[in-house]
């Protein structure tokens, strides 16, 4: 089977269950049993015009998470790192202890200083994303006792409101309407 028969994954999730089929089909009968007539004369074009009309280069896939925020992704990057160079200290302090060099010692001293750091970076980027959650992360929608709540409190403020304009508006007329004097 040639590389231009093979379909890649990003091309196999972009395309619906019909195309798929309808390719294999194609490719079935491309690939016939008899081994004397070549495909082109088979399927009545060529291979490669029908894979150039077929086959995208690139195919866009949208995202399946969004992007980690820029603090998160540094301290992400950070973490990586520190955890990478913890490991190799870690090896090469296991070879140095097996081989029986000198450098055995300080690399296991600097092997266990380097594993508390690397655990220092992993809770950092737990944190920041905490902290960025907190401060940019969270959409505040309010549930829905929260908005009758606000509604009763919003009611009872307009009902405040309007007796104290009613009370400054008998006031301005110089008391008429009101069955007596203050």
């Amino acid at each position: 089977m040639g590389s231009d028969t093979v379909m890649g994954t990003a091309e196999r999730r972009g395309a619906t269950v019909e195309s798929v089929a309808e390719r294999s089909s194609v490719r079935r009968h491309l690939e016939a049993s008899d081994r004397d007539i070549p495909a082109r004369e088979r399927a009545g074009e060529s291979t490669g015009e029908f894979w150039q009309r077929e086959r995208q280069l690139w195919v866009e896939e949208p995202a399946r998470r969004r992007r980690m925020p820029d603090p998160v992704r540094t301290a992400a990057v950070r973490a990586v790192l520190i955890t990478s160079v913890t490991l190799i200290q870690a090896m090469v302090a296991f070879l140095c202890t097996m081989a029986g060099s000198w450098l055995a010692f300080p690399m296991v001293i600097s092997s266990v200083v380097s594993t508390i750091v690397a655990t220092w970076g992993v809770a950092d980027v737990w944190v920041t994303r905490q902290v960025w959650n907190q401060r940019y992360g969270v959409v505040s929608e309010p549930s829905s006792t929260a908005r009758a709540l606000r509604r009763e409190r919003r009611a009872r403020r307009r009902h405040e409101r309007a007796t104290l304009r009613e009370q400054a508006r008998i006031r301005r007329r110089g008391g008429t309407g009101q069955l007596s004097h203050p």
